[in-house]
């Protein structure tokens, strides 16, 4: 029986990364950039946002504005991301950024900051917003704005992609559109892989939700960071125990841009750089690796 999905992926025979300087281990954070662009009457959304907040299961208000959650989301941009920022340029880690579109377009001086530390911007979008049931023409135009709004913003188009919060067509349109360096929208996999589902095969670099500050502000997830600089330092260990393999670690300037938080951040990173054989790159760097060494 064929089924639309590949559940065998590189079975128990992976190919070997070739990492550059014979590291064992690729790592890439991830920050997420969405504050301001999230559910909002104000962006003509049919009401507030509920998710991802310090409001563990917050409903959404139909029609109106949720002002706590207004703000909870506006300490990401205002004071969060500068935290990670400094946290990351102080040691010269390189940074890929997820930024949505709508958000970026708010904070020039969030993005000029990026750029002059030579993080990565992949594109997160148009709108930080559920495309489940969103219609398929309406998700293709959104996709095209997103990436001419980033464009005028960044001043070069995007090449890496992630949604985030998909529908079940937004690898076909990725894919079809061809102009993406990379797809991000899986959590399949611990390496690089391809997609052959719709024509031309595109790379998939997957990303993370468990090494991932979300599960900080779920209902399942972490109650303080020590326990979230334990799942960071146990996966990485693990990791470059076996070879061969990439973690990434997805951040929010709302959520791990938060005082205590950082501190446990700061911790990982140290751990990382205190440990040999580890290449620390940015997503953009991994995917062209990639295209190299194990071509399509």
């Amino acid at each position: 029986m064929t089924l639309p999905r590949d559940l065998v992926g590189y079975g128990a025979n992976p190919p070997d990364p070739k990492w550059p300087g014979g590291a064992r281990i690729a790592v890439q954070f991830v920050v997420n950039y969405e504050e301001g662009a999230e559910n909002n009457i104000l962006n003509g959304d049919t009401g507030s946002e509920a998710f991802l907040s310090e409001m563990v299961g917050a409903q959404s208000h139909a029609g109106e504005r949720a002002m706590a959650m207004e703000s909870l989301y506006e300490y990401g941009s205002r004071a969060g991301l500068w935290r990670l920022h400094r946290l990351f340029t102080s040691r010269g880690v390189p940074v890929t950024v997820f930024g949505v579109a709508k958000a970026m377009e708010m904070n020039p001086e969030a993005v000029a900051a990026m750029q002059a530390a030579s993080w990565e911007i992949a594109t997160h979008g148009l709108k930080w917003i559920d495309y489940q049931k969103v219609p398929e023409a309406v998700e293709r135009a959104h996709v095209a704005e997103a990436i001419a709004l980033h464009t005028r913003i960044t001043g070069s188009p995007p090449l890496g992609w992630y949604q985030g919060r998909t529908s079940p067509n937004t690898a076909r349109i990725i894919a079809e559109l061809g102009s993406f360096v990379y797809d991000a929208d899986s959590y399949a996999d611990d390496l690089p892989y391809y997609d052959r589902r719709f024509g031309k095969a595109q790379l998939i670099v997957p990303y993370t939700l468990d090494v991932n500050d979300m599960k900080i502000v779920a209902m399942n997830g972490f109650t303080e960071g020590e326990q979230f600089f334990r799942h960071m330092r146990d996966t990485f260990d693990a990791l470059h125990a076996e070879g061969g393999r990439m973690m990434s670690i997805g951040l929010h300037g709302r959520i791990a841009g938060k005082p205590g938080r950082a501190a446990a951040v700061a911790r990982f990173v140290d751990h990382v750089l205190g440990q040999a054989d580890v290449w620390i790159a940015r997503r953009i760097d991994i995917a062209r690796h990639w295209l190299e060494v194990n071509p399509a």
